[in-house]
Formats: structure tokens, C-alpha cells, sequence
């Protein structure tokens, strides 16, 4: 079977983890780091909003069970696209919305589905979600995988 992979930043990786996990053809999640300037950073490193890093979500899919429209269907049902560095009580660049792309068909989806839901009139604020090239992904420490399942809950703020 071949798979591919999207990474998405939507807040707080446990949040964006759980909504992705339980979707027919998706394979495997993993939450870590992407988009910053240091090597292996840490969650206190990347909590420090001086990293550059953004709390995102590798998610290896089947593209024959799932497509990669319907991934990006679900990111932005799980957040607000129009907040800047923050997601509900989470504040910080490590917060941001960002959707970074793998491959050119990917970016054109991306770019195609932010201007159809700009244009929507769903958000009255502009969306200003990033879309960008993959860069290095650093997975984040093992006790933050699966983190909401290994607590019992399905959501991050009550």
C-alpha cells in the first residue's frame, strides 16, 4: 500500500492529534515540531515561543481511503484559521495555524481550500493560516504521543 503524509498546525498537538486519529485511511499520527530554526528541539524548547516551531501533526494516510481534500476538510473544522499564534487559551508562535505541504498537489489543494473558505463568508477576520513546504518534522517526546487516548479524554479544554 503506498501512503502519504500531511502536516498541519491547528493549537495545541494533542487536540489536532485526536481529531485526525479515528479517520478511515488514516494510518499513523505523530505529533511533534516543524518550522523552526533549532536542531531536536524540546516541548520546554519549543514552549519558550523562541524556537519558531509550530505543535503540528505528521499524519501518514492511504490516499485510496481517505483524500487529502478531506484531511484538509477536518484541520479547518478543528481550529479558528483567523487567530494569530493562538488557539483558545493557548498563546504563542507555537500555536499557529499552518498547513505545510509535501508535494505541489498538495500546495494547490491547500491554497485552493483556504481561498474557498475566505471567500465562504463563514469568517469575517481574515484567514491567515500559513501554507508552506514541509520542513524538518522532530517528533515530540514519547508521554506527548497519543497523549489525550493515554489520559481517556477526546479533548484538550474543557
Amino acid at each position: 500500500m503506498k501512503t502519504e503524509k500531511a502536516t498541519f498546525a491547528a493549537g495545541c498537538f494533542w487536540g489536532v492529534e485526536e481529531a485526525f486519529l479515528n479517520i478511515k485511511g488514516v494510518i499513523s499520527t505523530t505529533v511533534g515540531y516543524t518550522g523552526g530554526h533549532l536542531p531536536e528541539p524540546t516541548y520546554e524548547d519549543v514552549c519558550s515561543d523562541k524556537t519558531g516551531h509550530a505543535e503540528a501533526v505528521l499524519v501518514e494516510y492511504n490516499p485510496t481511503a481517505v483524500t487529502y481534500e478531506k484531511l484538509l476538510d477536518v484541520f479547518w473544522k478543528i481550529h479558528d484559521p483567523t487567530q494569530v499564534n493562538k488557539q483558545g487559551p493557548d498563546l504563542g508562535s507555537q500555536y499557529r495555524s499552518a498547513i505545510y505541504f509535501h508535494s505541489p498537489g498538495q500546495e494547490q489543494a491547500a491554497l485552493l481550500a483556504k481561498e474557498k473558505l475566505q471567500q465562504s463568508g463563514r469568517y469575517k477576520n481574515k484567514i491567515i493560516t500559513e501554507v508552506a513546504p514541509a520542513a524538518e518534522f522532530w517528533p515530540a517526546e514519547e508521554y506527548h504521543q497519543k497523549y489525550l487516548q493515554k489520559k481517556g479524554r477526546t479533548i484538550c479544554h474543557f
